[in-house]
C-alpha cells in the first residue's frame, strides 16, 4: 500500500499551521489605549478636583485673613526730657496810660507823633487857656486888695491896743479892731490859695511825658478844643507805653501751678522770630486759682531794651517743670490720634497676643498733637494708631509695619 496517497477529502496544510488569528493584536493595543486614556482622564479629574479644593481652601483663608483688621502700632515715648509746659500769652507794656488835659482851652502845638520815643518830662503839647489866664490876673489883683486891707487892719489894731493902755478907748472897741485884722489875714490866705490854684491850672497848659516810653496814639491836632472833663467827656490827647520791659500774663493750669515759682526763668518764642527765644522771669502770681478757668494768673517780665518785641504780640511761654512734680520722669507721651473716648472713660487700644485690648489711661499735660500719660501704659506696649470707633476688646488684629519711633 502506498502511504503517500493523499486523501482527496482533506486539503493540504501550509507551513503556518498553529499561529493565532490576525485580529488578536489589534484587540490588545486597543485595550492598552483605553487603559491609558482612562488613567489620563482620572489624572485630569483628580487634578481638577484637587485644584478646586485648594482654591476653595485658599479663598477661605483669604476671607478669614481679610476679616482680621490690619492696624498700625506705635510704642509710647518716654517723657523724661519733656520737663516744660508751653502756654500762650500776650505781651503788654510795663506801663501803659492815656494822657488827658487838666485844663480847658485849645491845642496850640504838639511835638511828638505816634512811634516817637520820649523821655520822662519831655514836652508833648501846649494848650492855650485864655480864660484861665484872665482868672489868674483877676485873682492876683484881688490878692493885692486883700493884702492892703489886711495891712490897714493890722495898723488899726496896733493903734487901738496902744490907746487901750492909756484907757483912751474901750476894751470892746480894741477887740473888734484885732478881730478885723484876723479876718483880713484869713482873706489874704484865701486869695493866695486861689492864685496858687489858678497858677496850677495855667501850668497844665504844657503837657509833659509822665515816664519814658513810646507814643502809641495821638488823638488831637492843632486848634482842637480841649475839654478837661468839666461838663463833658474828657478827650485823650496821647497814649503812651513803656516798652523797655514787657509783661506777659499767663494762665497756668492748676495741675501745673507748682511750676510757677517766683524768680524762675521762662522762655518766650514768637512766630515773628522763628528759632529764636527771649529770656523772661516769673516775678509774681495771683496766689489763687480762678474758679471759672481753674488756672493761676502768672506774670512774666521780659527785658526789651533793644525794642525788638512789640506790645500786644502773641507769644508762647515755656516754663520749666520741677523734676519732682507729679513724677513727670515716669510718664509717657503718645499721639493724640491713639485716644479712644468711650462712655466708661478714656482708653487706648493695645495689641497683645494678636488681639486688641482697651486699656484705661490717665493723662497729664496736653501738648496738642501729643498727650502725656501718667498711668495705665508700659513703655513696651504696642498702641494702635487711629483705632476704629467700633474696636472692641478681644478683637483679632494684625500688625502692619510697626513704627519704631515714638511720638514727637
Amino acid at each position: 500500500m502506498n502511504t503517500t496517497e493523499t486523501n482527496p477529502d482533506k486539503a493540504p496544510q501550509s507551513g503556518t499551521q498553529g499561529a493565532p488569528p490576525t485580529h488578536e493584536p489589534l484587540s490588545r493595543w486597543l485595550f492598552i489605549g483605553l487603559g491609558i486614556a482612562a488613567v489620563l482622564l482620572a489624572v485630569v479629574i483628580y487634578a481638577g478636583i484637587h485644584e478646586r479644593a485648594e482654591a476653595e481652601n485658599n479663598l477661605g483663608l483669604a476671607t478669614e485673613r481679610a476679616a482680621v483688621p490690619v492696624v498700625s502700632v506705635i510704642q509710647p515715648k518716654s517723657n523724661a526730657f519733656a520737663q516744660e509746659i508751653i502756654l500762650p500769652g500776650n505781651t503788654q507794656a510795663f506801663s501803659d496810660t492815656p494822657i488827658y488835659a487838666r485844663t480847658n482851652g485849645y491845642l496850640k502845638h504838639w511835638y511828638f507823633d505816634i512811634g516817637a520815643h520820649v523821655q520822662q518830662g519831655q514836652l508833648l503839647a501846649e494848650i492855650e487857656t485864655p480864660e484861665v489866664d484872665q482868672q489868674l490876673e483877676q485873682a492876683r489883683a484881688d490878692l493885692k486888695t486883700a493884702q492892703a486891707n489886711e495891712q490897714l487892719a493890722s495898723i488899726t489894731a496896733a493903734r487901738w491896743q496902744n490907746l487901750l493902755k492909756t484907757n483912751s478907748v474901750s476894751k470892746q472897741e480894741t477887740d473888734q479892731a484885732v478881730s478885723d485884722q484876723s479876718a483880713r489875714r484869713a482873706t489874704v490866705d484865701s486869695m493866695v490859695a486861689n492864685v496858687h490854684r489858678l497858677e496850677q491850672l495855667q501850668s497844665f497848659e504844657k503837657v509833659y511825658a509822665p515816664f519814658s516810653g513810646v507814643i502809641t496814639a495821638r488823638n488831637t491836632d492843632i486848634g482842637a478844643l480841649i475839654n478837661a472833663g468839666a461838663g463833658g467827656v474828657p478827650q485823650e490827647l496821647f497814649h503812651m507805653a513803656a516798652v523797655n520791659r514787657l509783661r506777659v500774663y499767663v494762665a497756668v493750669p492748676e495741675v501745673d501751678s507748682s511750676a510757677a515759682q517766683t524768680g524762675a526763668k521762662a522762655k518766650l518764642t514768637l512766630d515773628e522770630f522763628p528759632g529764636e527765644t527771649f529770656q523772661g522771669t516769673i516775678v509774681r502770681d495771683s496766689d489763687s486759682i480762678d474758679l471759672a478757668s481753674r488756672t493761676l494768673n502768672v506774670e512774666v517780665d521780659v527785658d526789651n531794651s533793644k525794642g525788638r518785641l512789640k506790645t500786644g504780640a502773641y507769644a508762647f511761654v515755656h516754663i520749666k517743670v520741677p523734676d519732682d512734680a507729679k513724677g513727670t520722669s515716669q510718664s509717657l507721651v503718645v499721639p493724640a490720634n491713639t485716644l479712644l473716648f468711650r462712655s466708661e472713660g478714656l482708653r487706648v487700644g493695645v495689641v497683645r497676643d494678636g488681639h486688641a485690648e482697651l486699656i484705661p489711661i490717665t493723662i497729664g499735660r496736653d501738648y496738642g498733637a501729643t498727650v502725656e500719660v501718667i498711668a495705665g501704659l508700659k513703655p513696651t506696649d504696642q498702641i494702635i494708631v487711629n483705632p476704629s470707633d467700633s474696636l472692641a476688646a478681644g478683637t483679632p488684629v494684625r500688625v502692619n509695619a510697626p513704627q519704631t519711633e515714638g511720638a514727637k
